[in-house]
């Protein structure tokens, strides 16, 4: 998802591949995450963020890094921030692109956008309606960024990078309160109009806040 659209490989998207942008400084690695891409697992009525962030600290533990940095687009803003929250001393600096959150007008767009996936996956893998119900709710029947409480991101001591989104998926005022609320967190505006700029400002800012060898 970071390199092209599904199913059309000539259609860019507006922001930048970190795999290509960021691997001259830094060891990259992108996952399918479960039930998405190449990447399979069971889903059970009790999961939600919780079982997402497992795998990401598996995968940390797996590949022998003690310390990371974090970089998530869209719903992976939400994942960063409970990777944040799960791995406290772990994340040393994050950058969430296009932060999904719920405003008064949005819940609607996410049951909808859930229950497309779910349908599908339904049909592949026959899970039942009331295991996908349960799921959907875990996931998206909270408020502010779903996997984290405002609570969390006014206390959270990694370092953030905001690159807001304005659109029902990515309200703008989420992304201004993440800022406003997390002690160590910058805006970039503009980010869409100029990828050698921000593939630039984020390897800075990265660079920045990577630990001393």
């Amino acid at each position: 998802m970071w390199k092209h659209r599904p199913g059309a490989p000539d259609q860019a998207f507006p922001w930048i591949d970190p795999t290509t942008a960021l691997a001259g400084e830094f060891r990259v690695v992108a996952m399918d995450q479960r039930n998405a891409g190449q990447s399979t697992a069971d889903i059970g009525a009790s999961d939600g963020w919780d079982s997402y962030t497992g795998d990401h600290v598996a995968l940390m533990d797996h590949l022998g890094f003690e310390k990371v940095h974090a970089m998530g687009g869209c719903i992976g803003s939400s994942y960063a921030l409970a990777l944040c929250a799960a791995a406290p001393g772990r994340v040393t600096a994050a950058v969430l692109q296009n932060p999904i959150g719920l405003s008064a007008e949005n819940r609607q767009n996410f049951v909808e956008m859930f229950d497309s996936w779910a349908a599908d996956l339904s049909s592949r893998r026959g899970i039942d309606a009331e295991t996908l119900a349960s799921f959907r709710e875990n996931m998206f029947g909270g408020d502010f960024v779903f996997s984290v409480s405002r609570e969390f991101v006014r206390s959270c001591p990694v370092p953030l990078l905001v690159l807001p989104g304005n659109d029902e998926f990515h309200p703008r005022a989420v992304a201004e309160e993440i800022v406003d609320l997390a002690p160590h967190a910058e805006m970039l505006d503009g980010w869409a109009d100029d990828r050698a700029a921000t593939a630039e400002t984020v390897r800075a800012f990265l660079a920045r806040h990577t630990p001393a060898a």
